[in-house]
């Protein structure tokens, strides 16, 4: 049934915002090094988060020149390959890395690194039910396919929108304004939600669509005005406030 919101679409960031990998992206990694060849030392864990971290901010945005699904995958597997290369460059590299690296990278398409967060799925049904059409916004590459079919998510979305398919990254306008074309709405009857302040939500608001921070440590600092919500679960209500 629809309520008549006057937001007609949600758009979802994809990975820590709809589900999450399974322990953390650091203890992966550093297993399967391990099982590699890496030399572990009590330090390994902490610096290989340290290190994601700094290879992430200097990595370029994942946008590509390809076109042909070929090319795209595997202009996105060079990307991670130089990330990933950058992280283990600075903590310790080892023979075997490109083996290493090969089923890293297989890893996290396979649905079992992931986990939904408890209120995902009644969330979107929700939404459904008030006739609100549901989208995805991420700069996750085409591995998000595999990983939503795995995950039972993929038929709650009317549109899925990437940045290596778009040609353009969250927090660029571009993508955003690529997503609502799908729709056929306006930026104002549009809202996105997502748990990076500078790609979700900046990223949207400069694109003209509503936009909400989804801080479900309660750990982020915000400038005033920004719509923080701690659970999907606040969704609901918040449309309704935003309809007043």
């Amino acid at each position: 049934m629809d309520i008549g919101h006057s937001i007609r679409v949600v758009f979802f960031d994809a990975a820590d915002t709809l589900f999450h990998v399974k322990g953390s992206v650091a203890e992966i990694y550093l297993r399967h090094a391990v099982e590699f060849g890496f030399a572990q030392t009590p330090e390994s864990l902490s610096a290989i988060k340290l290190a994601f971290g700094r290879a992430f901010r200097d990595a370029p945005p994942p946008i590509f020149a390809a076109t042909e699904p070929v090319q795209i995958k595997h202009s996105e597997r060079l990307w991670w390959f130089d990330v990933v290369h950058n992280v283990f460059y600075r903590v310790g590299m080892f023979e075997r890395f490109d083996d290493f690296f090969e089923r890293v990278f297989q890893v996290f398409e396979e649905p079992g690194a992931w986990q939904l967060f408890p209120e995902t799925v009644r969330t979107l049904a929700a939404l459904k039910t008030q006739g609100v059409e549901l989208g995805i916004i991420s700069n996750f590459d085409s591995r998000l396919f595999s990983v939503l079919r795995g995950l039972g998510l993929a038929d709650a979305f009317d549109t899925v929108t990437i940045s290596s398919l778009a040609q353009a990254a969250k927090p660029a306008p571009r993508i955003f304004q690529l997503a609502l074309d799908k729709h056929a709405v306006d930026p104002e009857e549009a809202l996105h939600i997502g748990d990076s302040l500078r790609d979700d939500v900046e990223g949207a608001r400069k694109a003209g669509l509503h936009a909400v921070l989804l801080d479900r440590g309660g750990t982020q600092q915000t400038a005033a005005g920004v719509q923080i919500i701690r659970s999907l679960e606040e969704l609901v209500p918040l449309l309704d406030r935003l309809d007043q």
